[in-house]
């Protein structure tokens, strides 16, 4: 044998055996399901994503299946044609980010399928079919929130997050580590704009830190006619007022499993704060002796504030405080409160209204109502209730759970809602969202999608205060900590109108 001959041989002989490898490759690549068993059983998927109504501009739904088997292969359909399929051996679908966006923009409005087969020892089953719907109405683009420690009693590392929707970017927007390690909390935003934010500092560098139009001010609230700084912020529609708490807050820590801790004010009021002025007003509708005013929130158009209220008992009648629902007319212009009126009496019913918040229609109110107090985040009793402005009916909507619901935001659109919910273990607190169409019915909720769906049983935090905003905050912990060292501006008490 020449040697051109014996190298023409070589070749040959290296063409059919990449063909071979290629056949080898692909074979086990494309997984024979056409004569997958069907199985009238519901396969168990986690997260759990199954006949879920979603934004059309959510990022992928990645789950693994709890099932075991051999191989796992997920087949995404839009009008029973295949469009792509994730193939698994650990039972983790992870879907292409460039195929999930295309499936949300051609499925818009509409449902699509899941089918997913199994290969187990005697050959492939295929379970029930899942069908998600795809919304037309996009959520807001961002998620704003606290990492925290699930205990309350002390805090160790925590900071203020955004995470992009469409995807899985999260940037810090502050962390303690570059502030002395002290606590920061109820971060707030005007009318879903990533523009207008406060939060507050505690302990070392304390301050509210105001940030508008790129410019950020650091901020002492406390005044001496008023109980302490601003708590629970409420910004005013026009970016030029915020509403506060003030409290007097006490903690105890119960003995017993079922209840852990107790926090509740021995004093509070609700205060305004006008920030072309830096001053500070109320009114005796808000600021009562006798009474208990907390939470505030203002109505869309800016001409009321609603807010919770209940009457004063000392600390050992814990059980029997309970907040009604009240709302206060308010005159922008003129700095001035008008006429109270009770929107929702819950202390006739037994029960406690925290956390409300107005729907941007200006259409519902949405409250959470415990057994007593205003604290509802340790309260597993606490759920999430809609009330009807118009029509004063109020409804209990199925996306309750048998845990703690509590804080909840409304997407810029009025369609979608996120809320705080302990139904993942008992203890952490993690986002959950559900769509709101035309009617005031909600859609069942899916928990916020992380790039590995084994995530949230190895983190340790809580996911606090989820606020959407419609794009991205431009602060970092870069930028604050610039602040955190300088004079906070003195707030003046102006009047008690």
């Amino acid at each position: 044998m020449n040697q051109i001959h014996y190298k023409n041989c070589c070749k040959s002989f290296q063409y059919i055996l990449s063909i071979l490898v290629v056949s080898l490759f692909w074979g086990s690549c494309t997984d024979d399901i056409s004569r997958a068993k069907k199985i009238d059983q519901n396969a168990i998927i986690y997260p759990d994503y199954a006949g879920i109504t979603i934004p059309c501009n959510i990022a992928p739904l990645n789950f693994a299946v709890k099932e075991p088997a051999e191989k796992y292969v997920a087949v995404y359909s839009f009008k029973s044609k295949e469009v792509f399929r994730v193939s698994s051996g650990d039972g983790v679908i992870s879907v292409p980010e460039g195929k999930w966006v295309s499936l949300l923009k051609e499925a818009n409005s509409q449902e699509f399928t899941i089918d997913i087969c199994l290969k187990k020892s005697d050959g492939w089953v295929k379970y029930n079919t899942i069908t998600n719907k795809v919304s037309a109405d996009s959520i807001d683009n961002y998620l704003v929130y606290r990492l925290i420690d699930p205990g309350f009693e002390t805090w160790n590392k925590m900071g203020i997050y955004q995470r992009c929707l469409n995807n899985f970017d999260e940037t810090p927007i502050m962390e303690n580590t570059m502030s002395g390690g002290n606590c920061m909390n109820c971060h707030s935003f005007c009318m879903n704009n990533n523009n207008t934010m406060l939060f507050h500092m505690r302990a070392d560098n304390a301050g509210t830190y105001i940030y508008k139009n790129g410019e950020i001010e650091k901020l002492d609230t406390k005044t001496d006619s008023t109980l302490g700084p601003g708590v629970y912020p409420s910004w005013h529609p026009d970016g030029k007022h915020v509403a506060f708490s003030t409290n007097r807050i006490v903690q105890t820590f119960h003995a017993i499993p079922d209840k852990k801790i107790e926090v509740l004010d021995t004093l509070s009021d609700v205060i305004v704060y006008n920030l072309q002025e830096h001053s500070i007003f109320t009114a005796p509708g808000i600021s009562s002796k006798g009474r208990l005013e907390t939470f505030p929130t203002w109505s869309p158009d800016g001409k009321s504030l609603y807010y919770c209220s209940a009457k004063s008992l000392s600390p050992k009648e814990y059980m029997n405080i309970r907040y009604d629902l009240l709302r206060i007319s308010f005159d922008p212009e003129k700095n001035s409160f008008g006429a109270v009126d009770t929107v929702y009496r819950a202390a006739m019913t037994g029960k406690s209204v925290s956390f409300p918040r107005i729907s941007p229609d200006g259409k519902f109110a949405m409250f959470c109502l415990s057994d007593y107090g205003n604290f509802s985040i340790w309260h597993p009793e606490s759920d999430i209730y809609l009330l009807n402005l118009e029509t004063k009916e109020i409804s209990k909507p199925e996306i309750n759970s048998d845990q703690t619901e509590s804080y909840h935001t409304w997407s810029s659109n009025n369609r979608w809602l996120v809320f705080s919910s302990r139904r993942f273990d008992g203890l952490h607190t993690s986002p959950y969202f559900s769509h709101m169409d035309d009617k005031g019915t909600f859609s069942k909720p899916f928990i916020l999608p992380q790039s590995d769906p084994l995530f949230y049983d190895r983190f340790l935090k809580s996911f606090n205060i989820p606020e959407l905003v419609k794009s991205k905050v431009n602060l970092d912990p870069r930028i604050i900590s610039e602040e955190i060292n300088k004079k906070p501006i003195k707030v003046k008490f102006s009047s008690k109108l």
